[in-house]
């Protein structure tokens, strides 16, 4: 018997924080060691972003969205 797929659903571009995001520990791209998440910030307001960012909300052992952002791509 064959199962249903789940469909994936995407939502439109918006704002978010980078207060608000986190490094997915499933994210295979490494930041050069030394370089903190400030410093990517600074980096960003000052040359603009190269390439958007994809996120997923980060939920709590329940499932309720925690209000932050995780990274699994990209960084």
């Amino acid at each position: 018997m064959a199962t249903a797929v789940q469909k994936i659903t995407l939502s439109s571009s918006r704002d978010i924080p980078f207060n608000k995001l986190v490094l997915s520990q499933a994210n295979v791209r490494r930041v050069k060691a030394g370089v903190s998440i400030e410093e990517l910030a600074e980096d960003i307001a000052r040359r603009g972003l190269l390439q958007g960012l994809n996120v997923r909300a980060v939920v709590d052992p329940d499932g309720v969205e925690t209000g932050m952002y995780e990274i699994p791509a990209g960084g």
